[in-house]
């Protein structure tokens, strides 16, 4: 993923010469690309993620599009006062690019595990929270993201993601994107996943041979109402999953916008949803993203429940 959103944005910066990287003494051997081609739109700010975010709203309110650039919850949760004053509050055209969600730095520990930042960075008013789930998708959104004005902030996985999509999908603010949908409506479940647990969530379907549509959620906020609307009249099943703590995440999210739909008479009913998320505690275990994904319980096992 981030060799996709680093080549992606490359090309983005040579149509537009307002955008502007900033990164926090890391990125060797992937924003390289960048650097050489744009030296005058690149600064290694060093490991002072607070300073970027105030560097980078100063950028911005210059005319820059302002990316930064850091691993997981270093550009997030310890920001995250200066990205609700300096960047949100003053609609900075800032965005935020966390590398290393989820588990992804998993062997470093707790110091490195991103499993609350889409609930803290949801919550902030105008922060517009994205968490692709391939390549394609981070394409899509790294195009997206440097066409947007406002505040910004995208989960990359790390690398080695396999391609869902043949070629990168449209987008639109809030859009849901299929990924594999039976012809026909033939299913009545659908697994709603968000970031890298999407691909998870392909492999496990296929392989398991469930009859179950997937959808992707590369918007945590906003979600399209119209579309998750759509969605919940189609299926009478979702489970939705994710790589984050069960409290404020992507689950929480759907479950919200659902019950407001329901409350304002846009649906008659709601499916029976199942949130799979990380519970909510911390684990001081080291140990690889998938190890740490299966102590979790971030499987689809036994679901959708059997027909009684």
């Amino acid at each position: 993923m981030r060799n996709s959103f680093i080549t992606t944005l490359t090309a983005q910066a040579a149509q537009d010469e307002r955008i502007f990287l900033l990164c926090g003494d890391l990125g060797y051997s992937v924003l390289e690309p960048f650097a050489a081609q744009f030296p005058e739109r690149f600064l290694n700010v060093g490991i002072a993620e607070q300073n970027m975010m105030g560097l980078a709203t100063g950028l911005s309110m210059e005319g820059y599009t302002v990316f930064c650039y850091s691993i997981g919850n270093f550009p997030t949760l310890r920001c995250m006062e200066q990205i609700r004053y300096d960047v949100a509050y003053h609609e900075a055209n800032v965005k935020v690019i966390a590398v290393g969600g989820g588990y992804a730095y998993g062997p470093l520990s707790t110091s490195h595990h991103t499993t609350e930042e889409l609930g803290m960075l949801r919550t902030i008013p105008g922060m517009v929270v994205a968490a692709p789930g391939d390549p394609a998708e981070v394409e899509a959104m790294t195009a997206f993201l440097a066409r947007h004005r406002g505040p910004c902030y995208m989960r990359l996985n790390k690398a080695g993601e396999a391609r869902l999509h043949l070629q990168p999908p449209p987008l639109t603010l809030g859009g849901i994107v299929p990924v594999r949908v039976a012809a026909g409506g033939a299913h009545s479940a659908a697994v709603f996943a968000t970031g890298d647990m999407v691909g998870y969530a392909s492999r496990y379907l296929e392989q398991h041979r469930v009859a179950a549509d997937l959808y992707s959620f590369p918007f945590v906020n906003p979600i399209d109402t119209a579309q998750l609307a759509a969605l919940a009249r189609r299926y009478h099943q979702v489970a939705t999953l994710e790589e984050h703590q069960a409290n404020g995440g992507f689950g929480s999210a759907v479950l919200e916008r659902l019950h407001d739909l329901l409350s304002d008479g846009a649906l008659a009913r709601l499916p029976a949803v199942k949130r799979i998320a990380i519970p909510n505690t911390f684990t001081s275990v080291a140990g690889t993203q998938d190890y740490l994904r299966e102590k979790m319980r971030l499987r689809l096992d036994g679901w959708p429940p059997a027909p009684s």
